[in-house]
């Protein structure tokens, strides 16, 4: 392996307290060193910005539902083709590209680490035979347990050492970093042709409400000690008035954790909507946003959409069959047996449509009312706000006014009327982008620890080098120049190998797994469970045996972490 020195950095590196100082960085076997070494290759920075590389904590890029997102949208692999060339395989679409598309567009934009946001257990191998072919980043899968009737039954019966250990079995069984809670038990509702419309509101079978339910597993959650928190996309996305929903949702969150947060909210823009139809709909940013600043428990990305065609993909079944009747174009539906459920529908947003103007306004409106950027993470929840190739254009609308004043008035004429991005006049700095795309994604998913996330002496060697000199660029007004320089590196460094210069790709296969194996005593092991034995022999489509995944098989190169539990 070659080591490196990389000379005349302009460095930020929240998480160290650094705030944009010249300096010298030292890779050494992969990590960042103290020292240099003697064979090192030196590259000039130059006093462009230096930052960790990027990581992505919620984004759709593997799995079964993207692939069926390719297979319904071939005009959308029809864009963005590549032919093979400068180290790259051939590549083809948009907002759902290869998976080798994904990685290297995400590599030449300086991010290493991608969080897949939603994996059905059941369908596991699938996700990670796409992720091996995803070889510049390292990856961390969430396993959907919004529908897990044993894990349901347990938090309805009060045993949430029983669920923590249901969670923990699964979790190792499908090689998942996370617990992941997509619109909880609307998928059992949605097996019945209906969907969760409050919290509180119990649902049969279970007699569990949803409230209960997050309370629950946000429980058993912690009694695992996984690096992350419960992460949860709320109840009635994409419904007018589900603001009341996210506010309630905030409210059953405790503060159990001093190292991260105790739940993690993703895609806020689609919960944040005021109005009690499409006619009145406005944005309730604000009052979610204050919710947010009052409880340093609760962390949340954006969910930024941006103008465009683009593919919708969530384990969130019945919503997208709404969304479905709202723009009669093509839908897929899914049902994952005992587990959860799944829809896909292409989607465009358009500027002069008045719905889809007040969305784009509220994700702004959360990234610049949030007043703590460590709590408010920059993301589109890929591909379904926007693919993610449009992150430098949001870095742009959060760090210059102007360039926000410009977009607005191409928008629908009353927007205005219905949302109050036009009256704040807050810009963000370099070092609060750093936080919402590296360091504060890193504390969120717990892997500060592990190296990420930042450029202290030990870390990986994750590094971006863009072509932005801070201290000779003004974002409020050069935004045009900001946007193309965050659009590509000059270089990207992952695990201290130079995967990307310019335009050209240097590396190839890469990639490493985190998973979690929480270690429960020998009464909470559910591989010898009766019950769960039980339920697999008479509702499962497989044995399970056949369930686990084989780690050798299926991970390229497997990160496993075995995490002390309080069973």
């Amino acid at each position: 392996m070659t080591d490196y020195l990389i000379k005349n950095a302009y460095v930020i590196d929240p998480v160290n307290k650094v705030h944009g100082e010249i300096r010298d960085i030292a890779i050494v076997n992969g990590k960042i060193s103290e020292e240099p070494s003697p064979k090192a290759e030196i590259i000039d920075a130059g006093g462009c910005l230096t930052l960790p590389g990027g990581i992505d904590s919620h984004t759709h890029i593997c799995g079964t539902k993207v692939n069926f997102g390719r297979y319904m949208s071939p005009e959308d692999m029809r864009a963005g083709r590549a032919p093979r060339k400068n180290g790259m395989r051939a590549v083809s679409g948009y907002s759902i590209p290869t998976t080798y598309g994904n990685s290297y567009r995400y590599a030449m934009m300086g991010y290493t680490t991608l969080t897949e946001g939603a994996m059905a257990p059941l369908e596991a191998r699938h996700t990670h035979e796409e992720f091996r072919h995803t070889p510049l980043q390292d990856g961390l899968i969430l396993t959907l347990f919004d529908g897990d009737w044993g894990v349901m039954k347990a938090v309805a019966d009060g045993d949430i050492k029983r669920a923590a250990a249901l969670i923990a079995w699964r979790l190792d069984a499908v090689k998942g970093y996370g617990v992941k809670l997509t619109n909880p038990l609307g998928a059992e509702l949605w097996s019945w042709g209906k969907n969760v419309d409050c919290i509180r509101k119990p649902i049969p079978v279970f007699d569990l409400t949803p409230a209960e339910y997050i309370k629950g597993i946000i429980e058993a959650n912690e009694m695992l000690n996984l690096p992350h928190s419960v992460h949860i996309h709320c109840n009635n996305l994409g419904k007018p008035g589900n603001y009341t929903c996210t506010i309630g949702t905030m409210g059953l969150v405790p503060d159990l954790n001093k190292k991260r947060q105790t739940a993690y909210l993703t895609h806020v823009q689609f919960h944040s909507y005021g109005g009690s139809g499409w006619s009145d709909f406005c944005s309730k940013a604000e009052p979610v946003s204050n919710m947010v600043n009052l409880r340093p428990q609760i962390t949340i990305d954006m969910g930024q959409i941006m103008f465009g065609r683009t593919t919708t993909m969530t384990a969130d079944g019945p919503m997208e069959f709404n969304l479905f009747r709202l723009h009669q174009d093509k839908w897929s539906n899914h049902d994952v047996e005992m587990e959860t459920a799944s829809g896909v529908i292409p989607v465009m947003y358009r500027r002069k449509n008045l719905v889809n103007s007040i969305m784009w306004a509220i994700g702004l409106e959360l990234a610049l009312l949030v007043k703590n950027p460590w709590q408010c993470l920059l993301t589109t929840d890929n591909p379904n706000g926007a693919p993610f190739v449009k992150y430098p254009e949001i870095i742009g609308l959060l760090m210059s006014e102007e360039y926000r004043r410009k977009e607005f008035a191409t928008i629908h004429k009353d927007t205005g009327k219905r949302v109050i991005l036009p009256s704040i006049d807050r810009e963000l700095t370099f070092e609060e982008i750093a936080v919402m795309t590296r360091a504060g994604q890193a504390r969120a998913l717990g892997l500060i620890e592990m190296g990420k996330g930042h450029l202290g002496v030990g870390a990986e060697g994750d590094v971006a080098v863009y072509p932005i000199k801070p201290d000779k660029i003004d974002p409020s007004k050069q935004y045009a120049e900001l946007i193309r320089g965050f659009g590509q590196t000059n270089y990207t460094f992952k695990g201290g190998v130079l995967v990307s210069k310019y335009d050209e790709i240097l590396a190839d296969d890469l990639n490493r797994t985190f998973w979690c194996s929480p270690k429960v005593p020998e009464k909470y092991n559910m591989s010898k469970d009766p019950e769960l034995i039980k339920t697999f022999e008479k509702f499962y489509t497989v044995q399970m045996s056949n369930y686990p995944v084989d780690e050798n098989y299926y991970l390229r190169r497997s990160m496993k972490i075995e995490t002390e539990t309080k069973l």
